[in-house]
């Protein structure tokens, strides 16, 4: 146990940590020229496409100092504020974490975020400074910015450049004499960590673990505690670039097991395995319940794909254990699924992925928050959904979640910034200068202003330098309606949105606006309109298509125009009684980017 160290990188969005794993890999031959490509870790076309991480990757590399030969146990964690329950999982299965910093960048958002998650969890930091052979990389500048945040000494920070390969070797040889190695009785009864999974339709389930205590052979009975169901470990092996069989395996090991599970519901993340006839005596407190923050319905456009869509979300679940899901029906799309993200970057990697991975082609509602509603009565109801919003005669009053953001961007930015956040029911907490240079802005805002666009306004009013953090704070009672589209007369649920009463006006007034242009005409006239309670606050009409009924006339006396003119408008009469409207795809995804 005293060979091995178990470590993950932490950095904020696009700092470099995949680049830098990569360079390791290389480093210690375990990947070989041939199989080399960039991001050898993100093995998701997603993530190829994108340059981001998603999933977090565990792989483990030899090697040799000082005649030792030691077992690195590495975790590629993503960046993204949205992905940072996969953040917490690995660095749950770690004794030491690579803090990496861009030299050009400095210190953002989600780098504070992550670094907090570790220090709770009494990982050894190392910083490291990357990026380092950019001509605008700035050392001194960001070097100050480490040793306020950790207070470590200046020639702790190790320089780093992912493209060149610079201070690699500096790097292994730090993890080695600062991390420590793992503790674990080898002799006590098995305790193993579940910290991810992925479905193979082969082989079924494959649950990655971490051993604590004890050890395992190939054939053992296990157990899972959080479910209680009993397996036989058919195969057990350690992570290199594929899967690699061992026949046993002891305390401080990070690994896979595959014991033909085809039930995706079978496994938990977070849930401990241990051995059935010598059980351990406690489950490992693993890590916290995930919260969502976003909440929307996933629709199939055909209703028969039903069956089909709950088995993806189950498979999905398995590789992704921060999405949530529950069954739910809607008059309009029919059955589906009410889903919780961590946000909207999330919920559209989560749309992709159904479409690449399982084929499927899916209708997403209008992303949403959850709310408490105080009755009347004295009870209180959690509302995911508009159409789930009790009687307005019977509510007291609806409480929103608040969240505390923190924003850190060029001091440049700080008005527009300002005013984007006071724009979305913000208020200004405090505000604090890092450097000369950069300043962290703290805000109080409503959460469900933040779901829709405020990421990609924040980064574009701040030429992509302004990043940004969150945690949710609590609830505060709010003026909030229930804004409904009725085509014809008719609700539609699915446009159905909760909304502050002070924004509803414009709102409804650019929805219907939007649902002019995209609706196709019919041989009837389609009144759209949005609407609170019994109130229409706006309407818009689109014009029927009409034949031009009186062409064959030419001459003669008026009333034969008009004769067929009446004709025509009976028959639009009845078919307006029996026509109904069909909502394009693109409508419900344009109300999303109504800005």
């Amino acid at each position: 146990m005293n060979n091995i160290r178990n470590f993950c990188i932490i950095a904020h969005i696009d700092h470099g940590k995949s680049t830098l794993a990569d360079r390791m890999l290389v480093h210690t031959k375990t990947i070989g020229d041939r199989e080399m490509r960039n991001q050898v870790l993100d093995n998701m076309e997603l993530e190829q496409e994108r340059g981001i991480t998603i999933k977090s990757h565990a792989i483990q590399m030899d090697y040799e100092q000082d005649g030792q030969s030691y077992k690195l146990n590495l975790i590629d964690t993503p960046g993204h504020v949205d992905f940072s329950y996969e953040v917490s999982r690995s660095i749950a299965a770690c004794e030491g974490a690579l803090l990496i910093i861009d030299a050009t960048q400095g210190i953002q958002a989600q780098t504070i975020s992550n670094l907090y998650l570790a220090l709770e969890h009494d990982l050894e930091i190392i910083p490291i400074l990357n990026k380092m052979d950019l001509p605008n990389a700035l050392p001194e500048v960001v070097e100050d910015q480490i040793i306020d945040l950790i207070g470590c000494k200046r020639e702790e920070i190790i320089h780093a450049s992912g493209k060149t390969g610079m201070g690699t070797e500096q790097i292994l040889k730090r993890i080695i004499e600062k991390i420590p190695p793992p503790k674990g009785d080898p002799d006590a009864p098995l305790q193993a960590l579940i910290f991810d999974s992925v479905f193979n339709s082969f082989r079924g389930v494959i649950a990655y673990f971490k051993i604590i205590n004890g050890q395992i052979k190939t054939k053992d009975k296990v157990k899972f505690v959080a479910t209680g169901k009993e397996y036989d470990a058919d195969e057990i092996g350690i992570l290199k670039l594929g899967l690699v069989p061992r026949n046993v395996m002891y305390a401080g090991d990070v690994g896979y097991i595959t014991s033909g599970i085809k039930m995706a519901r079978e496994v938990k993340v977070g849930d401990t395995i241990t051995h059935v006839n010598k059980p351990c005596d406690k489950a490992i407190s693993g890590f916290e319940e995930v919260k969502p923050m976003v909440f929307a319905g996933i629709y199939p456009i055909d209703a028969d794909d039903y069956e089909d869509l709950r088995n993806a979300m189950d498979k999905l679940q398995l590789n992704d254990a921060s999405l949530t899901f529950e069954p739910e029906s809607s008059a309009a799309l029919g059955f589906g699924f009410r889903c919780g993200f961590l946000g909207l970057l999330h919920m559209e990697i989560i749309q992709e992925r159904l479409e690449r991975e399982y084929d499927m082609n899916v209708i997403t509602t209008v992303p949403n928050v959850s709310y408490l509603v105080h009755l009347t009565g004295g009870s209180t109801e959690r509302v995911y959904n508009p159409s789930g919003m009790p009687n307005p005669t019977l509510i007291d009053t609806i409480e929103e979640p608040f969240i505390r953001a923190s924003i850190i961007t060029s001091s440049e930015f700080i008005g527009p910034v300002m005013n984007l956040c006071l724009d979305k029911r913000g208020t200004l907490i405090s505000q604090s200068y890092l450097t000369a240079e950069r300043a962290e802005l703290v805000f109080n805002l409503p959460l469900g202003e933040i779901v829709f666009d405020f990421y990609d306004k924040l980064k574009s009013i701040s030429r992509g330098y302004a990043s940004f953090d969150y945690h949710v704070s609590g609830y505060k009672p709010a003026r909030l309606v229930r804004l409904d589209i009725l085509l014809n007369g008719e609700m539609v649920d699915a446009l159905s949105t909760l909304i502050h009463f002070d924004n509803a006006y414009p709102f409804g007034r650019r929805m219907c606006e939007k649902l002019k242009e995209l609706i196709p005409r019919q041989q009837f006239d389609i009144a759209i309109q949005a609407a609170i309670g019994a109130k229409i606050i706006a309407r818009e009409t689109v014009k029927a298509v009409r034949k031009d009924v009186t062409a064959k006339c030419y001459g003669g006396d008026i009333t034969r125009k008009r004769k067929l003119l009446e004709k025509q408008k009976k028959g639009k009469k009845r078919m307006k009684q029996i026509g109904n409207v069909e909502v394009p795809q693109k409508a419900f995804l344009a109300v999303l980017k109504l800005d």
